[in-house]
C-alpha cells in the first residue's frame, strides 16, 4: 500500500511517513474496538471518567516538546503560538474534567408518582447518556485544539463515549503523535482498548461517517467538506446527528464615535486580528464595515500601512495559498471590490503578504461576502446605519459578530446589537473575535452556514452534543444510574419541580 507524505509549507518539500491509508478492513477493527469500548466506558464511574481525562491531559503535557517540534514542520506556525495552542487542548481536558465531576450536564431530573391536576401521574425520571463511539475530524488550522488533542475528543470522551479520530492530511505525523500521547496515558490508566482511535486517508474518512458502528460526527472545515459529509450520513440506512463548523465571515463594525476616540488602537488591534496566523482563523473578521470621512480613511490608511511593512507569512497548505488567490480574484472581479494592498509571494513555500480590499456600501452584494481564508480582509465604508443593516443582510450568517462604538453612542450600540443579535452565535464588544476562550459560558457557534447546529464546539456545554435524554417510568432503584436514585447525591437535580444542589 502507498504511504502517505507529509509536506513543510514553509519550504513546500514533501517527505513521505510510515503511514498508510487506512484500509476497509482496518478501519472495521477500529471502529469495533470503538463500539467494545464503549460498552464499557457506559459502565464507568463519573469519578473514573474525569481521571482519564485529566490523566490524558497529563500525558499530553508530557510529550509537549516532541508535538510542537512536529507541527512546527508541517503547519508553519510558530512556537509561541504552538506552544499556546497544546496548552489550550490540556486546560480543555482538563475543564471537561470538571464538568464530568460537577455532573450538572447531565440535566438530572425526578418527578415522583403522585396525584397531578390531571390525576395520579407515574415515576418518571430523566437525564442524559452517551450517543456512543463518536467520529471527529481534525482541523487543518489548529492541529492541537480543534484536531486529535481538541475540544471535539474531549468532550465525546467526557459524555461517556469512545472516540475515532479521522487524522488531517495537511498534519498527519502531529495526529499520530498526538494519538500515540492519548493512547499511552489512557492505557496507562486502565482505559479499555479501543477507546481512542485513528485512520488516515480521505477514503477512511468517508468510510468512517458510513460506519454502521459510529453515532456521532464532529467536524471542522470547509463548507465544501461539510456538505459532503452530510451527504453521506444522510445515505446511511440509519442517520446520525452532524456536528459541523463550516464557514464565517464575522462581520465587525466601526462607528465614528470609536474612530474619534481610538482610531490608531483600533487599526492595530483589527490588522492583528486578521492576520494573526496567517488569518486562517475561524473567527478572523473578514469583512470590517467602517464610516466614511477622515477618521474612517485614517484606519484603512493605517491597514495598508501595516499590511506594507509586513514579511510574508506561511500559509497551512498548498490547497488554501491557492485558494486565497483565486477567491481574492473573485471577489474584485465578481464583487466589485477595489484592490488597496496585493499580497506578496514569499520566496519558497506556500507563504504571502496580507491583503486589504475596500468596496462602497452600496455595491455589497453576496458576491463580495465570500469567505478568504487567510490574511485579507474587505473593508466595507458606510455612510449611515441604514447601510449597515443593508450590509450585514448581504453577509452570510457568522460564528460572530464584533461591534466597536464610543462613549454616548448608546443608542447606535443597542441598533447594532439587534441588526447582528439573530445571524451570530456571538457578540464581542469593544474587542476582536479571534481568541476563543474555553470556559464554561462559551458558545463558539452560528446560525447556517456558521455551523449546522445549534451547539458549540468549544466550552463546557460542547458536551451536550454526543448525549441524549433517556426516560425511566416506575422503574426499580437497582436499574437507575446512580445519579437518579434517591437520596443524596453528588450533583444537582431537579426533583418535583424543585432545583436541588449537590448533596441533596
Amino acid at each position: 500500500m502507498t504511504t502517505l507524505s507529509t509536506t513543510d509549507p514553509r519550504t513546500g518539500t514533501s517527505t513521505p511517513t510510515l503511514l498508510e491509508h487506512t484500509g476497509p478492513e482496518r478501519l472495521v477493527e477500529i471502529t469495533s474496538r470503538a463500539r467494545d469500548a464503549f460498552g464499557d466506558l457506559r459502565t464507568r464511574s463519573r469519578t473514573w471518567r474525569a481521571g482519564l481525562l485529566r490523566a490524558l491531559a497529563d500525558g499530553v503535557e508530557e510529550d509537549r516538546e516532541a508535538l510542537v517540534s512536529t507541527a512546527m514542520s508541517e503547519t508553519g506556525l510558530p512556537e509561541p503560538r504552538l506552544n499556546g495552542e497544546l496548552s489550550r487542548s490540556v486546560y480543555q481536558l482538563r475543564l471537561f474534567a470538571d464538568v464530568v465531576t460537577d455532573g450538572g450536564y447531565l440535566e438530572a431530573i425526578i418527578d415522583h408518582a403522585g396525584q397531578t391536576p390531571l390525576g395520579p401521574g407515574p415515576d418518571v425520571r430523566r437525564m442524559l447518556i452517551p450517543l456512543g463511539p463518536v467520529a471527529v475530524f481534525g482541523a487543518s488550522n489548529f492541529p492541537f485544539a480543534f484536531s486529535v488533542l481538541g475540544g471535539d475528543t474531549a468532550s465525546a470522551l467526557a459524555a461517556g463515549g469512545s472516540v475515532v479520530i479521522k487524522a488531517h492530511s495537511s498534519h498527519l505525523l502531529t495526529s499520530q503523535q498526538s494519538y500515540d500521547s492519548l493512547a499511552r496515558a489512557a492505557a496507562a490508566y486502565g482505559a479499555p482498548e479501543g477507546t481512542i482511535g485513528i485512520v488516515y486517508g480521505q477514503q477512511a474518512g468517508a468510510d468512517l461517517v458510513r460506519d454502521p458502528r459510529i453515532t456521532a460526527v464532529g467536524f471542522t472545515g470547509s463548507l465544501s467538506t461539510g456538505t459532503i459529509l452530510q451527504s453521506l450520513i444522510d445515505e446511511r440506512p440509519t442517520p446520525i446527528p452532524f456536528f459541523g463548523e463550516l464557514s464565517s465571515l464575522n462581520p465587525l463594525v466601526l462607528t465614528t464615535g470609536a474612530l474619534a476616540e481610538r482610531g490608531e488602537e483600533i487599526a492595530e488591534g483589527l490588522y492583528t486580528s486578521f492576520t494573526g496566523s496567517a488569518g486562517q482563523l475561524c473567527t478572523k473578521p473578514g469583512v470590517a464595515l467602517v464610516p466614511e470621512g477622515e477618521a474612517g480613511d485614517a484606519l484603512v490608511a493605517g491597514l495598508v500601512a501595516r499590511g506594507e511593512a509586513a514579511g510574508p507569512q506561511t500559509l497551512l497548505n498548498s490547497r488554501i495559498h491557492d485558494s486565497f488567490g483565486e477567491i481574492r480574484t473573485r471577489l474584485i472581479e465578481d464583487g466589485r471590490a477595489r484592490s488597496l494592498l496585493a499580497p506578496r509571494a514569499g520566496e519558497q513555500g506556500f507563504a504571502l503578504t496580507p491583503a486589504v480590499l475596500e468596496i462602497d456600501a452600496d455595491d455589497v452584494t453576496p458576491a463580495v461576502a465570500e469567505e478568504a481564508f487567510g490574511p485579507l480582509i474587505v473593508v466595507v465604508r458606510y455612510r449611515d446605519l441604514a447601510q449597515v443593516r443593508s450590509t450585514l443582510t448581504a453577509v452570510p450568517d457568522s460564528l460572530t459578530a464584533t461591534i466597536h462604538s464610543g462613549a454616548g453612542e448608546e443608542s447606535e450600540r443597542q441598533a447594532l446589537t439587534e441588526a447582528v443579535r439573530d445571524v451570530v452565535g456571538r457578540i464581542v464588544y469593544d474587542g476582536y473575535p479571534t481568541g476563543v476562550r474555553v470556559c464554561w459560558a462559551m458558545h463558539h457557534g452560528g446560525p447556517w452556514p456558521a455551523t449546522n447546529t445549534q451547539h458549540t464546539s468549544v466550552g463546557a456545554t460542547a458536551v451536550r452534543r454526543f448525549l441524549r435524554p433517556l426516560a425511566w417510568q416506575d422503574a426499580p432503584q437497582h436499574v437507575l444510574p446512580t445519579e437518579l436514585r434517591d437520596g443524596p447525591v453528588d450533583i444537582p437535580r431537579r426533583v418535583d419541580g424543585v432545583l436541588q444542589p449537590a448533596g441533596d
